[in-house]
């Protein structure tokens, strides 16, 4: 039985995530360090027995699917002093009702970057290589590639645009290092001197795109983004250029992005779209110059381990009453994604 002293604890997420997100191993840290109901999930905060388990909680371990932590779970939940987040951002999941009570809020965001930054190398590099072209011209002759059709292929001083040191964009700047890339980056909180130790020249936002022969998107979805790549920006992409959205589908005009794609103009890689999911009868689904994946360049499968253990160690160091790794702050929620 687990002591009294240790932090009591409820999970609140979808449960289909629970047994990726924290095996065998992982729960049985879990339950040395709290003491939590590992086969009770809170779904809906309105429901009896949620409002029961809340009443002397200390700990929320949330994830996809938690109900957004409004008032009413601040009023319910009166011992409640951290919440832990298993996925990514949480600005869509804490209210303000908590930041403003001082809820200590920690997520497992860093870990999550890591399969989108790789999913994102991984596009770049096809991308630099006309992968997704020659495949098309590949259907359809049968034949090799013929050294004119191969002329603006290769990644060797391609230039790569970053918009956004989020936490993904920082990651990707990091995987991108070893290769030989020309790599520009925008990002209103980042000065010219923390871009070169990121390995990136500070540029504007029009700059690089004008630049660029990929641009990649990992900029925070808020108010003053949404957009930010409207007709007159994607207008500034070099013909042939290559768009890349991992972040969030808002960013874009889509409409003045399906312009650009159906002309044939530019090339785009998305992981994410506005809405989500397109409806049926979009062409970006048939055109040979976009490749379009369901939101899958975040944690999925065995990833979602990396996140429960990134919750467990917080656990473990709350516990200890050491500070949190991955805490997030309010106040940095507009700068990071």
């Amino acid at each position: 039985m687990p002591s009294a002293s240790l932090p009591r604890a409820v999970f609140a997420m979808d449960p289909v995530h629970l047994p990726l997100l924290f095996p065998d191993p992982l729960m049985a840290r879990l339950r040395r360090t709290a003491e939590i109901d590992t086969g009770f999930v809170v779904r809906d905060f309105s429901d009896h027995a949620a409002t029961t388990a809340l009443a002397d909680i200390e700990v929320l371990i949330t994830g996809w699917g938690c109900p957004r932590l409004e008032a009413g779970i601040a009023a319910s939940a009166p011992r409640l002093r951290t919440v832990l987040h298993a996925a990514g951002s949480v600005r869509s999941l804490v209210g303000e009702a908590l930041w403003e009570r001082g809820v200590t809020v920690s997520s497992a965001v860093t870990g999550n970057a890591v399969p989108v930054a790789e999913y994102t190398l991984a596009m770049i590099l096809l991308a630099g290589k006309d992968v997704f072209a020659h495949r098309e011209r590949f259907r359809r002759t049968h034949a090799q590639p013929t050294p004119a059709e191969t002329s603006a292929t290769g990644n060797f001083g391609r230039r790569v645009g970053v918009i956004g040191a989020s936490r993904v964009g920082r990651r990707l700047l990091e995987l991108l290092r070893p290769h030989d890339f020309d790599v520009l980056l925008h990002d209103p909180y980042v000065d010219a001197a923390e871009a070169a130790e990121l390995g990136a020249q500070s540029v504007s936002l029009d700059d690089l795109l004008l630049r660029s022969d990929i641009v990649s998107l990992h900029a925070p979805d808020i108010p003053d983004t949404r957009h930010m790549l409207d007709h007159a920006r994607l207008a500034l992409i070099r013909d042939g250029g290559v768009l890349i959205n991992t972040s969030r589908g808002a960013l874009v005009d889509h409409a003045a992005l399906t312009d650009e794609l159906v002309s044939g103009r530019l090339h785009a890689v998305l992981d994410v779209t506005d809405p989500e999911p397109l409806p049926a009868d979009s062409p970006l689904y048939r055109l040979p110059n976009v490749f379009l994946t369901p939101h899958i360049a975040g944690s999925l499968g065995n990833e979602l381990e990396r996140l429960g253990r990134i919750v467990v160690e917080e656990l473990e160091r709350l516990a200890d009453g050491l500070p949190l790794a991955h805490e997030v702050r309010h106040a940095d929620l507009a700068s990071m994604a």
